[in-house]
């Protein structure tokens, strides 16, 4: 198995625990500075309403970080377990984890959604390039 593939994955997994904790570190003190009540009766929604826009936006990616990456994570140890994740296909990977650590950059700290939008597409044409090899790697 060749594992070159498998440090772009631990990478984006670890970026994930870094916006895991930057939200974390954003939003309890923003609660307490709020004075918000932790009351289960109420939904996600309306305690998340009463955030600041700039606290909200990490757990917003963090929650992005969840979505489109699992279909990057089978992917890459398709490839892996495969034996083709080096050369091309690992500098893909790379790609991808660099474009949606800058798509997280943005969203967390200026949130400018065209900007946000154009790296997001970048990665998601990376992400199908990736894929469609790992498909043709596959059969």
């Amino acid at each position: 198995m060749n594992a070159a593939i498998l440090q772009p994955v631990m990478v984006l997994v670890l970026w994930s625990m870094v916006m895991w904790l930057w939200m974390y570190a954003t939003r309890i003190p923003a609660m307490q500075k709020a004075k918000i009540p932790l009351d289960p009766n109420r939904s996600p929604a309306e305690l998340t309403s009463q955030l600041p826009p700039q606290v909200r936006w990490k757990a917003d990616n963090y929650n992005h970080l969840m979505e489109q990456p699992t279909i990057f994570y089978a992917t890459a140890l398709a490839l892996a377990v495969l034996g083709e994740g080096s050369g091309l296909n690992a500098t893909l990977a790379w790609a991808y984890v660099g474009l949606r650590v800058v798509h997280s950059l943005v969203q967390a700290t200026v949130n400018v959604i065209m900007l946000r939008w154009a790296v997001f597409s970048a990665a998601s044409l990376v992400l199908a390039a990736l894929a469609v090899r790992a498909a043709l790697a596959a059969f």
